[in-house]
């Protein structure tokens, strides 16, 4: 009946009706995301060749829903991610003051003495850039590069109907700390 809706609301234009559905999933999703979500998993993933392990706590709001092969995968999917793009925050809230101050005074630093037209604008997307390197739910999905993990984890509130949390992560990888 949604994809019946959607087409209907698009005209006829296939394309059209994705993105209503896909904002009608937004729209479901953040009228879950104040929802409590005490239950959940933690899950573990490690990479072939056994040199990077992630451990990924992700909640919900039942255990029923937590039990899921649904939900699972989802966990799964959420610890490759973490795994292949190496992010060290779960949202940009994350990032201390003090290094993203240090970040932006990077970045000024780099462009003291080139005559660029709109520093600020390039500050700025420069700081963007570091968000999306760092921060998980603003990464592209490795599975799909069109969305982010923020969109992916909307598209899964929309099907499970719960609200869904990626509380914390670890990731570790062989040598990591070590000067060679």
């Amino acid at each position: 009946m949604d994809c019946k809706k959607a087409l209907e609301a698009a005209g006829g234009n296939i394309d059209e009706a994705e993105k209503w559905l896909r904002q009608q999933g937004m729209v479901k999703a953040q009228k879950k995301s104040d929802r409590l979500t005490p239950e959940g998993v933690i899950a573990s993933y490690i990479h072939a060749g056994d040199k990077i392990g992630v451990l990924v706590e992700v909640n919900c709001e039942t255990d029923f829903v937590a039990r899921t092969p649904t939900f699972k995968e989802f966990v799964k999917e959420i610890a490759i991610q973490i795994a292949a793009a190496s992010p060290k925050y779960v949202a940009k809230e994350d990032i201390p003051k003090e290094i993203f101050e240090s970040e932006r005074q990077k970045i000024i630093e780099t462009l003291k003495g080139q005559n660029k037209e709109d520093p600020n604008k390039i500050v700025q997307e420069k700081l963007e850039k570091f968000i999306v390197d760092n921060c998980l739910l603003e990464q592209p999905f490795v599975k799909d590069q069109s969305i982010t993990i923020r969109d992916l984890i909307c598209q899964r509130i929309a099907q499970i109907g719960e609200n869904i949390v990626i509380r914390r992560f670890v990731r570790y990888q062989l040598g990591e700390e070590i000067e060679k």
